[in-house]
């Protein structure tokens, strides 16, 4: 674990349950998250109306190749300079995209083109904006308020992405691409102004060496050589989602089709996971662990276990696995961001999270591949049982560590 230069606290940050200001920012976020899931169902119609299912699936996944290719310049970019400047710089370029495409389609109805161009500019965005978005917690928050904070924050999030998802098919329906553009760009906007006027750090964190941005991305893959734990962490991290999202993704629509239970339970058993990642993640608030690493990674032992009972049983068995595997990705996300954040070295906190996120980015698309490969060729239930099994396995090295044995944010007394 690094421990090389600790943070300057520049202000006393109020207790967490009367921290008002970040109350308040974690509000504005999953405002501006309703406002991508939003933007996201709009794309993703509009496509389909205009383009062929083939070319409709490009435009939704135009954006993941750029953005998987500037993600490590982002978390470069994140690691020396302010954070505060990036985010509200990438919030403007995202407002005049959405504002550009909303005045092309008043004017002309939507091309390939176009939602192409949209879906590449947001990637690039994303890219950029992520990196810088993930030191602010370190920002804001003591190393033991975290985990409260990732709790109270990915449960915002999640409800908003819910509400912004609801809302979107029947604002696309009614207002169209320019609407649901329109209502996007002025979140992002709130977002701006929150973070020009309210959002102030309480931490100043260690700015890196001022180099070229590959010697910097090189220094950040040499950091993770050198430093073992934040290694396992990281692993941990862009592995998180690989095993789980093939078995929700593809496996529960193959049985589902393959036992005749009809779209109406798929539907359930994906309420139930969010229902499951919510209660979770809000869990953490009431019920923390004393050592939080270790809770998050014995959660993620237990959805192995769910994610192997999802290849058999009835439909009331798959729903309950769902249900656990909802439960445990909340709630191990939490504690394992927040571990991640209160440990990693801040001049290396933006390539760090930049490492992770693109795991999911270049990987995901093998490790669905993968899985609906094996149940082209195998019994269903095979898939499910290799991808559970390999969450399992993956759990031992960071549960034989001694360090996230005995790791406590905030520290005995």
């Amino acid at each position: 674990m690094s421990t090389a230069v600790e943070p300057v606290q520049l202000s006393e940050p109020p207790t967490f349950r009367r921290d008002r200001r970040l109350h308040a920012w974690i509000a504005v976020k999953a405002l501006s998250d309703a406002g991508d899931a939003l933007w996201t169902i709009a794309l993703a119609w509009t496509a389909v109306q205009t383009a062929s299912p083939a070319i409709a699936g490009l435009i939704v996944a135009a954006g993941t190749i750029p953005r998987a290719i500037v993600l490590l310049f982002g978390g470069v970019i994140a690691d020396r300079s302010d954070a505060r400047r990036v985010m509200m710089l990438f919030n403007v370029l995202r407002v005049g995209v959405l504002v550009a495409v909303a005045l092309w389609v008043l004017a002309t109805p939507p091309t390939v083109g176009v939602l192409l161009f949209a879906a590449i500019a947001f990637g690039i965005c994303d890219a950029f904006y992520e990196p810088s978005a993930g030191t602010v917690a370190r920002q804001l928050v003591r190393p033991g308020d975290l985990p409260s904070y990732g709790a109270l924050a990915q449960t915002a999030s999640r409800l908003g992405t819910m509400a912004g998802a609801a809302i979107g098919g029947v604002l696309v329906a009614y207002a169209g691409l320019v609407g649901s553009a329109a209502v996007n760009a002025l979140t992002f906007s709130l977002v701006v102004a929150f973070i020009a006027i309210w959002l102030r750090p309480r931490f100043l964190l260690a700015r890196a060496a001022r180099e070229s941005v590959l010697h910097g991305i090189a220094r950040g893959f040499a950091h993770l050589g050198t430093h073992p734990t934040t290694r396992t962490l990281v692993i941990a991290l862009s592995g998180l989602n690989l095993a789980v999202g093939p078995a929700v993704g593809i496996g529960l629509a193959l049985r589902a089709h393959d036992e005749g239970w009809g779209a109406q339970s798929l539907g359930l058993f994906e309420a139930l996971l969010g229902l499951g990642a919510a209660l979770g993640a809000v869990s953490v608030v009431k019920w923390r662990p004393r050592r939080e690493a270790l809770a998050g990674f014995w959660a993620l032992v237990v959805q192995g276990v769910g994610i192997i009972a999802l290849g058999w049983g009835p439909a009331w068995t798959v729903a309950t696995a769902a249900f656990v595997i909802g439960a445990t990705a909340g709630y191990a996300s939490v504690l394992l961001s927040a571990t991640f954040s209160a440990t990693v070295d801040t001049a290396y906190l933006g390539r760090m999270g930049s490492i992770t996120r693109l795991g999911d980015d270049c990987l995901m698309p093998v490790a669905m591949a993968g899985f609906g490969l094996l149940a082209s060729i195998t019994a269903v239930w095979v898939p499910f049982a290799l991808f559970g099994g390999t969450m399992i396995a993956l759990m031992v090295l960071p549960l034989s560590n001694r360090t996230f044995r005995r790791l406590a944010l905030v520290p005995k007394t």
